[in-house]
């Protein structure tokens, strides 16, 4: 809008400069022109009037005196010249007898004789002034041509030119008003979509799918952004369906997915008690001697992997309920400290970077964020390692406590790196996966993060950052 104005103030000037142009150039030509047509028939009268014979040279004396009359009646200069072109008389003073070469030049001559009509207009430029001019034959009362009249007038359009530029600056006025108005109409319009727009890119953003999304209402909008806004609130109907089957069926497929890690887990503990149980009632004797030594050995194989599978239920049963918060007044380096002294690895070491680091958090949480870590850092370390090591280190930064576990061992591959938190994902030919998963949920619970890092072949680095509050 502002640029369509700016153009049209641009070509409007132009025009009008050039229009105010041409319609003084026509002003002057026909004002030239009465001028003209009065002046021929009031020369024609003084013809008609006098007692001299209509001869080229009676023309000086007819028009002696009566030539600065008509000039001035008719504003404009007047001279008569003979056939020839030479100067017989001007409204001009001449003195005549230092000068006889004033006359007419030999291509005006030409033209005159030429042209139909017998009449020709020459338009010259001097000082700024321009002087139009037209030749006319001066005929007797038989039509024979006698002489040559000239009529002269001096053209000063310095008066134009100055309205032309009061003109030009009154109307600059009025369009620079304008362009301030299109200015801030273009502000306010523009200010009225892109706030409709605003909000509808505002919700955009905050839409999405596991959650309820609100649908936009405006009491004032154009069509083109009301019709925006339903297609919006169409898209979120239609998404809330889709997340609440989406919802349904990741229920369903984690439903299935725990129920044959479950029964895969059982079953690995339920072969040896079948075979223990097969092979107790086929080498069973009552009267053997050893049968209580028997009998008792044959219980702690049961027993265990009762245990084994007792540990399964109860890890599922972790993994499957949130961690309560439990907030309490700790020392982060007293409590990393005893959960590394379970250990006897001697390469393991601690590096706390502070004597103490005060939190709120849940210690047995804490211990097991440390203990499942430093225990993954432990089983990734090949034992041909010559030199294995594994880093404990405790830091505070900006208000928050950082863990870092560090070790050297063979590294996580590229294809694993997006399944280290999948629950049920391990590289491990034992245990069933949870343990980086269970810790991740504890640690999410508390706002907190885990990051790692790693290189194929050189290491690992996980760090812990948890809020002390």
């Amino acid at each position: 809008m502002i640029l369509l104005i700016l153009l049209t103030s641009i070509l409007i000037a132009i025009v009008t400069y050039r229009q105010y142009e041409v319609h003084t150039e026509e002003y002057n030509i026909q004002r030239f022109g009465r001028k003209e047509e009065a002046t021929k028939q009031n020369i024609d009268i003084i013809l008609d009037k006098t007692t001299y014979p209509l001869t080229s040279g009676n023309l000086s004396k007819i028009f002696q005196d009566r030539i600065y009359e008509v000039a001035l009646i008719h504003k404009l200069t007047i001279s008569i010249y003979d056939m020839d072109g030479k100067l017989l008389k001007s409204s001009i003073p001449f003195d005549f007898e230092k000068d006889q070469t004033i006359s007419l030049s030999k291509e005006t001559l030409e033209k005159l004789a030429v042209n139909s009509n017998h009449r020709v207009t020459e338009d010259k430029k001097e000082g700024g002034i321009t002087h139009l001019s037209s030749f006319t034959y001066i005929n007797d009362n038989r039509f024979k041509r006698i002489g040559v009249l000239e009529l002269r007038i001096a053209q000063n359009n310095l008066d134009q030119k100055r309205e032309l530029e009061d003109f030009m600056s009154n109307l600059s006025l009025v369009y620079m008003l304008m362009f301030v108005i299109a200015i801030l109409l273009a502000y306010f319009l523009s200010s009225y979509i892109t706030r409709s727009i605003q909000t509808i890119s505002e919700k955009i953003k905050e839409t999405r799918l596991n959650k309820r999304n609100e649908k936009i209402t405006l009491e004032s909008a154009s069509s083109e952004i009301n019709s925006l806004i339903e297609s919006y609130n169409n898209m979120i109907d239609q998404l809330e369906e889709s997340a609440v089957k989406l919802a349904r069926s990741e229920r369903e497929q984690a439903w299935k997915e725990m129920a044959k890690q479950v029964a895969h887990e059982i079953k690995n503990p339920l072969t040896p008690m079948r075979l223990s149980v097969q092979s107790f009632e086929r080498k069973f004797d009552a009267h053997d001697p050893n049968i209580k030594e028997k009998l008792a050995e044959y219980s702690s194989t049961l027993i265990q992997q009762i245990d084994v599978m007792s540990s399964i239920a109860s890890a599922f049963s972790d993994f499957a309920k949130m961690p309560r918060q439990k907030r309490e007044k700790i020392d982060v380096i007293q409590v990393v400290k005893h959960a590394l002294d379970i250990f006897v690895e001697e390469y393991i070491i601690y590096h706390p970077k502070q004597e103490e680091l005060v939190a709120y958090l849940d210690k047995s949480q804490l211990i097991r964020i440390v203990t499942n870590l430093v225990k993954n850092a432990i089983q990734a370390i090949d034992k041909s390692n010559p030199k294995p090591r594994v880093e404990v280190t405790v830091n505070e930064i900006s208000d928050n406590v950082v863990i870092e576990v560090r070790d050297n061992g063979m590294g996580i591959g590229e294809e694993n790196i997006d399944l280290i938190f999948e629950p049920k994902f391990t590289t491990k030919t034992s245990g069933m996966g949870l343990g980086l998963p269970m810790i991740k949920k504890i640690i999410e619970t508390y706002d907190g993060s885990i990051e790692f890092k790693s290189n194929k072949g050189k290491g690992t680095v996980f760090t812990v950052t948890l809020p002390k509050k």
